[in-house]
């Protein structure tokens, strides 16, 4: 079964790049460009992990990440932020995040993030 990457961001082209590298590793991507009910896109694309950009377009990667981890349906998700703030480890330990992808990043990082996290989650 592939496995289902979910990636919030407010830069196209970072979404299209990290769709084109995920998808060549066999992934399934679904992207989006601001996150307006973060509860509705995961019940629409039921991924198995999320990449979220901390300045995310409409409520904010921290407040996207909070309403992840205290919906008791969708709390086991695993959730990365992603971004190129200096202080991604506080928010990430504030937010209860899962980890943390600091922007740039290149593609092995990228992957392997993503394979750890998933290694990480019981199926």
């Amino acid at each position: 079964m592939k496995k289902c990457v979910l990636i919030l961001d407010d830069d196209a082209e970072i979404l299209m790049v990290c769709k084109i590298i995920l998808e060549q590793k066999n992934y399934v991507v679904h992207t989006r460009l601001f996150c307006d009910d973060i509860i509705k896109d995961i019940k629409a694309v039921n991924p198995h992990v999320i990449l979220m950009d901390l300045w995310i377009p409409t409520i904010g990667g921290e407040n996207a990440v909070n309403l992840i981890k205290t919906n008791a349906t969708y709390m086991h998700i695993p959730v990365i932020l992603f971004s190129a703030n200096a202080e991604i480890d506080i928010i990430e330990e504030r937010a209860k995040a899962n980890g943390v992808l600091k922007k740039p990043f290149d593609i092995n990082t990228l992957l392997d993030t993503i394979e750890k996290t998933l290694a990480g989650v019981k199926q």
